[in-house]
């Protein structure tokens, strides 16, 4: 009895070549300002001529791609595809993956938050939750978060996540054992750091927070990397007292380069407590 045997590569252009057939059944000439090709149209949408005539492709190698056949096509080709079918950036990454090319990352540095998780982070009330972005910068945050760790009173260029931990005389104070925390948070920045090399927002705040505190120069040559995890603190808050939280970092999907923080109650007493920053 024979095994069937999936061939990926095959698969990949059987997909490749349905995904370009149905961006080319959505679109029309008119639509393009295209002339178009020929007489009546049997069919809906372009024809692979006006295709071709629209990517600088020729009309046999559009041809071969639509029928999966074991072609492969050059970064230029499939990113002049990606233009002739109006693609957005999703799609167009999309369009990557399935010619087997190198899919650029999502714009990874948002300079704000959108209103919709503005309004997220106020729903997760009481818990107090933030926003993340790609260099651990502070974007977003509700009230009960701000009552815990007061990010808003950071100087504008230092509402960092590593600043509030590293810098002298903040917030981070509060947790017990708020040393082992930053060399954990350490490790996750260095991770972060790695993934865009030459950014100078990041060569910045590394450089500042060397000078700021030996604690971080000393543990930053030590070159540990670690990956994100549900942490477990303490703190000790000046009004409500001690809390256990558990703290919960999650990606959105729609905006991949920011990381949403959440401070989940240990208890039903630290709940209550939460409760109280509101």
């Amino acid at each position: 009895m024979r095994t069937a045997v999936c061939d990926p590569a095959a698969t990949r252009r059987a997909e490749l070549a349905a995904f370009l057939r149905a961006r080319r059944a959505e679109l029309h000439p008119e639509d393009l300002g295209l002339y178009a090709i020929g007489g009546r149209r049997n069919t809906p949408g372009l024809r692979r001529e006006e295709v071709a005539q629209l990517s600088g492709v020729s009309v046999t190698w559009y041809t071969w791609l639509e029928q999966a056949r074991p072609v492969d096509p050059s970064p230029q080709v499939v990113d002049a595809l990606a233009r002739a079918f109006r693609l957005d950036a999703e799609s167009h990454r999309h369009l990557r993956r399935l010619a087997g090319l190198a899919v650029p990352k999502p714009d990874q540095m948002p300079d704000d938050v959108g209103p919709e998780l503005t309004r997220l982070l106020a729903t997760l009330e009481p818990a107090p939750a933030c926003l993340l972005g790609p260099r651990f910068d502070f974007l977003a945050w509700n009230d009960p978060f701000d009552r815990l760790w007061k990010p808003g009173s950071l100087p504008d260029s230092r509402r960092n996540l590593m600043w509030l931990y590293f810098a002298k005389g903040t917030t981070a104070r509060r947790t017990v054992g708020w040393q082992e925390r930053g060399h954990h948070l350490l490790g996750q920045f260095r991770a972060a750091a790695a993934e865009h090399p030459g950014d100078a927002r990041f060569a910045e705040l590394i450089q500042a927070l060397q000078e700021e505190s030996e604690r971080f120069c000393e543990w930053w040559s030590r070159y540990n990397v670690e990956q994100a995890l549900t942490a477990k603190i303490t703190v000790r808050h000046p009004d409500v007292g001690t809390v256990h939280i558990d703290v919960v970092e999650l990606k959105i999907a729609a905006h991949p380069s920011l990381t949403l923080v959440v401070h989940v109650a240990a208890r039903l007493a630290d709940r209550d407590k939460l409760a109280g920053l509101v």
